[in-house]
């Protein structure tokens, strides 16, 4: 059967924190420079704080004079400021310590349920100035892209703000689990109607970089780190995106003390990414010595070689991945090369427990990548 790009969502299940791609060409630069040197301090509510994009968020946030609180389970350890306010209670169903409370701003950045956000605003509706929501480009309706698209090569920006988003499926109600495109969507509505014109939805694609436990990224630093004869996917000029978690979470909170609302794209870089120049900055990052052998799209398929999950970061022909990212660029959106990126991540991951590193979530094991380019070879006799 021939995947479609649902099957690859399904296969990376949670793609929303991220698939990832960037748009219009927009110069990068350091994050250092954005923003106001000593902004006015804010009080912040962060709903998670302690996952992968939360701590940097958190220190960011505290290095920058905000005052702020975390709302988690309490479940998970991470090293963050003296100072930070951590209330504990659960989404689900235990709200108490954010009873009788007031913010500035509240960023959302862990659903995982469309009925955590409608709960959620409406305790905050009269508590908080500002919600931040942090979405996903899933919420677009992009249903029919898969192998069948691989042969187009993505030159413009595909994706904007104003494409169609994920519809409900005839026969779904409120209360039902909904898929996470279309979880994404409903809770971008419920924000919206709670805080109208006091809203910012961001959509972020593959969120990378050190401290990421899904190998959705780590997986090709490490690859070409290690070096010799290494399998890339399909047609190296396809267009692709990605985030460095550091970014995205710093102008999150840049946002937060601008106030900016509205609707944007957050994916990376700011320029047109391919799958080579992808590869080729990465490993101007490693120490390897390698080679890249290039395998048609058409032959990994026979092969039965799963975009996304088998070989990560690489969804052929997929629009998500040339999205339009223009409009955040303009709300202060930047970059750190992605030669940094790849550094720290393979630095980080070095730092990771044998366990996890033995039993990558994402990427093929190098015995099953050595059959295939195998299979390559003998194909072109």
């Amino acid at each position: 059967m021939t995947p479609t790009r649902r099957d690859f969502l399904k296969t990376a299940g949670v793609v929303g924190a991220g698939l990832a791609l960037g748009g219009a060409g927009c110069s990068s630069q350091a994050n250092e420079d954005s923003g106001p040197s000593t902004p006015a301090s804010k009080r912040i509510l962060i709903l998670g704080g302690t996952g992968f994009i939360g701590p940097h968020m958190v220190r960011y946030a505290v290095e920058r004079g905000h005052q702020v609180s975390i709302f988690t389970r309490g479940r998970s350890n991470a090293e963050l400021p003296a100072g930070v306010e951590h209330l504990i209670g659960d989404r689900n169903d235990d709200h108490t310590t954010l009873e009788g409370r007031t913010w500035d701003v509240v960023l959302d950045n862990n659903t995982q349920d469309y009925r955590w956000v409608q709960t959620s605003t409406e305790l905050l509706a009269d508590a908080v100035d500002h919600y931040v929501f942090v979405s996903s480009i899933s919420a677009y309706d992009l249903e029919g892209f898969g192998w069948e698209n691989a042969d187009r090569v993505l030159r413009e920006p595909a994706v904007d703000e104003d494409h169609p988003r994920v519809p409900r499926p005839e026969g779904w109600a409120d209360g039902d689990d909904a898929p996470y495109g279309l979880m994404k969507t409903l809770s971008e509505d419920i924000v919206h109607r709670a805080f109208p014109d006091r809203a910012t939805v961001v959509r972020p694609g593959l969120i990378v970089g050190p401290g990421d436990p899904t190998d959705r990224f780590t997986y090709w630093p490490v690859r070409l780190d290690e070096g010799g004869e290494v399998l890339a996917p399909g047609d190296p000029d396809h267009a692709n995106q990605i985030i460095d978690q550091r970014d995205l979470s710093e102008w999150i909170v840049r946002l937060a003390e601008s106030g900016t609302t509205g609707d944007f794209n957050a994916t990376g870089p700011g320029e047109r990414l391919s799958m080579g120049s992808m590869l080729d900055q990465i490993g101007a990052a490693t120490d390897g010595s390698y080679d890249l052998t290039w395998v048609p799209e058409g032959f990994l398929e026979e092969q039965g070689v799963a975009p996304w999950s088998d070989l990560p970061a690489w969804i052929p022909g997929d629009p998500l991945m040339f999205v339009d990212v223009s409009d955040a660029v303009a709300a202060g959106l930047t970059y750190r090369p992605l030669t940094v990126t790849a550094a720290d991540t393979l630095a980080w991951d070095k730092t990771r427990p044998a366990e996890d590193r033995a039993n990558r979530r994402f990427g093929m094991s190098r015995e099953r990548e050595r059959e295939v380019l195998d299979a390559w070879h003998e194909s072109q006799g």
